[in-house]
């Protein structure tokens, strides 16, 4: 399983309707859930982002899921694959 940071933006649309955003959110998990997501996190912030989302799984059900939440119009994301210590080691075995 891959871990992926999100790092997300409001819309206007979004924005304007910031009352829904925890409903939102819940509705996210459901989703993810059906394609084989595993939500670890999701966080409200200020600055540069208005939510961090920590998702882990497969790149194609990732990449599913924030194409169906950015459909909706509600939010612009950023998306980062994460990786753990032991992963990095792997991979800087790897390099010549």
């Amino acid at each position: 399983m891959s871990t992926f940071i999100s790092l997300l933006n409001f819309t206007e649309q979004g924005i304007r309707s910031v009352k829904e955003s925890p409903n939102r959110a819940e509705a996210f998990k459901g989703l993810a859930s059906k394609l084989g997501l595993t939500i670890k996190s999701i966080h409200w912030t200020s600055g540069a982002y208005d939510m961090v989302v920590i998702t882990e799984g497969g790149d194609e059900a990732t990449m599913a899921a924030l194409l169906s939440v950015g459909s909706l119009g509600n939010v612009r994301s950023q998306t980062l694959r994460a990786y753990s210590a032991d992963e990095i080691k792997k991979i800087i075995t790897l390099m010549p």
